[in-house]
């Protein structure tokens, strides 16, 4: 299995600008903001980054630190629009603004795998502020989301109703990702398609204590279940472990063998504009029809 890269190139309401020294300067709508960057190894383009904030980590390795800003912000945030999705941007106390940019090309990527399927459906794990799941929805897919997080899937409502989508066939679902899927399989229900972006760690509605690790193997065997030789695709992303793109790769074609199709593995990657470097954000694993 040889690596492939997915990179994402710059849209009107985003845009890496520069990235060095262990840190990145992007464009979110009319606003730059600065953030650590781990991957960004080499020199940046420019020393003089003007931005209207920055997020400075704590000394811990856990993700702590805090926002500083030099300009005042919208208190609600502000409107980005990805094609016919429109969500909120915002910095939020995890150092991210409230989606995944680097996203772009795995949601063209579902759109097309998709493409001429009558009526087909989704489901979105950890499926966040829901960008993803409305990008699917507005290519006609019904789509099942889930977030463990109440104030995540309120989040995506509100982005779906700031799409014009409140009405689309959406499933929103508070609940544990792999409980859900298990349940899932014992109803037997299928999907056309599955993504899922698990983090390293979690806790469910209920307390439910997820590790990577040791979940992510029984994660993906529940996900093989609710797909069949119809189905189209599943997309995994990984960020911020110590796995490889070739690990998650195996572990998806290992459960996919009896299903056909192909399974590819790789890094997600965003191109920087000031040079065209790629920044790497993430390894994904992925299996298409």
């Amino acid at each position: 299995m040889t690596p492939i890269t997915l990179i994402g190139d710059a849209w009107p309401d985003y845009g890496l600008i520069d990235c060095g020294h262990g840190r990145k300067l992007e464009r979110y709508g009319p606003h730059r903001f600065i953030r650590p960057e781990p991957q960004a190894l080499w020199a940046p383009a420019s020393a003089n980054w003007q931005a209207d904030g920055e997020f400075v980590p704590g000394s811990d390795e856990d993700g702590g630190g805090q926002w500083h800003f030099n300009t005042r912000l919208p208190r609600e945030g502000w409107t980005g629009q990805w094609q016919e999705v429109r969500f909120t941007m915002q910095p939020t106390p995890f150092r991210h603004l409230g989606f995944f940019p680097d996203m772009a090309p795995v949601w063209h990527w579902m759109r097309g795998q998709l493409a001429g399927v009558d009526a087909p459906t989704a489901m979105n794990l950890f499926g966040y502020t829901g960008v993803g799941s409305l990008a699917l929805a507005a290519a006609g897919a019904a789509v099942t989301h889930v977030d463990a997080s109440k104030k995540s899937v309120e989040a995506a409502r509100a982005n779906a109703a700031l799409s014009g989508m409140s009405e689309k066939p959406i499933r929103w679902i508070i609940d544990d990702a792999l409980k859900f899927a298990a349940r899932e399989v014992r109803r037997g229900k299928r999907y056309d398609g599955i993504i899922l972006d698990p983090p390293k760690y979690g806790r469910g509605p209920d307390g439910e204590i997820w590790k990577l690790e040791e979940g992510l193997p029984q994660l993906i065997g529940e996900c093989r279940k609710l797909l069949d030789e119809n189905s189209r695709f599943l997309f995994l992303t990984v960020y911020a472990v110590r796995m490889s793109a070739l690990s998650i790769g195996e572990l998806v074609r290992q459960h996919f063998a009896d299903l056909g199709g192909t399974v590819e593995c790789g890094e997600l990657g965003v191109r920087e504009e000031a040079r065209g470097l790629t920044l790497p954000t993430a390894i994904f694993a992925r299996w298409s029809r």
